[in-house]
């Protein structure tokens, strides 16, 4: 991942830590993976208009 080891990965931890406090890392995850979450869900919804357009773009026979 990007070259990056453990003593990388733990460094930047003990930063995040540090920076943020321990108490602010639950709320730091959960906002992050609900920012993910609703990347992933925009993306889908991007497909399925992307399909739908391309249906109604198609000659009726």
């Amino acid at each position: 991942m990007f070259g990056l080891g453990f003593p990388e990965l733990l460094l930047i931890l003990i930063i995040v830590i540090v920076v943020f406090g321990a108490g602010r890392l639950p709320q730091l995850g959960r906002g992050l993976g609900e920012g993910i979450s609703n990347f992933k869900k925009g993306l889908g919804e991007g497909k399925d208009e992307s399909k739908r357009m391309d249906e109604t773009k198609k000659p009726q026979p």
